[in-house]
């Protein structure tokens, strides 16, 4: 088998093909088998996550404050101040990198989906453990701090649409981080890097396959928002095909060699 890095190092030079309709089909077929369950943990995980969410709004801020600050005159970005500005940002930068090995464990719900093994509730949260959760957050944190500061920056000096570029470019060109960590075994710095040398040999064919596979995700809202919950898997099922796609599944780490040579 293929080393990780020496496979990442021959994309480097040589690049890779990447057909459009096999890893469309893969994809779905991928999907096909964890949409039901995965939904199911959505559903269910982020109910439970707005309920704790607001618990802790309502105790920080009280009932009042709270209610105050949700009208929609107060909403507006323009009434925001640099204080609240600063601590927006922290907030979502926070809050993505503690959700981040929860959303991980649904590309080990994929990856069991398309071994034929039994996956459960603990399945999600498989990586919060070392040495994952540590890499999974650090590579989270770097990504969401620059998309989200630059798309503030962007807004507060007047160009809106140019944050939004910018913030979707950075997710587009590190999509397939975490799986790099938590199937290559590459620390933060690395996957991030990684991703950006692969995405960028072959940007058309993946960006495509993204889009796609986003405006999948967005045909739950037909039912009644709730059916949302049930396609954004195939999110998931994407970046784990693509990762498989291009690097493999059954490529080895350099901690997995050393494992066996022991």
């Amino acid at each position: 088998m293929k080393n990780v890095k020496d496979r990442i190092a021959e994309i480097t030079t040589k690049g890779y093909e990447l057909d459009f309709g096999t890893v469309f089909e893969n994809a779905f077929e991928n999907y096909k088998k964890i949409a039901v369950y995965a939904g199911s943990m959505l559903l269910i995980f982020t109910f439970l996550f707005i309920i704790l969410l607001f618990g802790i709004a309502i105790a920080v801020f009280g009932v009042g404050a709270l209610s105050e600050f949700i009208k929609p005159g107060n909403l507006k970005p323009e009434t925001f101040t640099g204080d609240f500005l600063l601590i927006y940002t922290a907030c979502v930068i926070l809050i993505t990198c503690l959700l981040s090995p929860f959303q991980a464990g649904f590309l080990k719900m994929a990856d069991c989906g398309q071994k034929g093994e039994e996956f459960h509730v603990s399945t999600i949260f498989e990586y919060y453990k070392p040495p994952y959760f540590i890499n999974i957050v650090f590579a989270t944190f770097t990504i969401t701090l620059f998309s989200t500061g630059l798309s503030t920056l962007a807004e507060q000096a007047g160009m809106p649409f140019i944050g939004i570029i910018t913030s979707l470019a950075i997710t587009f060109l590190t999509f397939i981080t975490i799986p790099l960590i938590v199937f290559g075994n590459l620390n933060a710095t690395e996957a991030i890097k990684s991703s950006i040398t692969i995405i960028l040999k072959q940007p058309l064919v993946i960006l495509g396959l993204i889009i796609v596979a986003f405006i999948a995700s967005l045909t739950g809202l037909i039912a009644f928002c709730i059916g949302i919950f049930f396609t954004m898997p195939f999110l998931y099922s994407m970046e784990y095909v693509l990762y498989d796609s291009i690097i493999g599944i059954d490529s080895v780490s350099e901690i997995d060699e050393l494992g066996s040579n022991v």
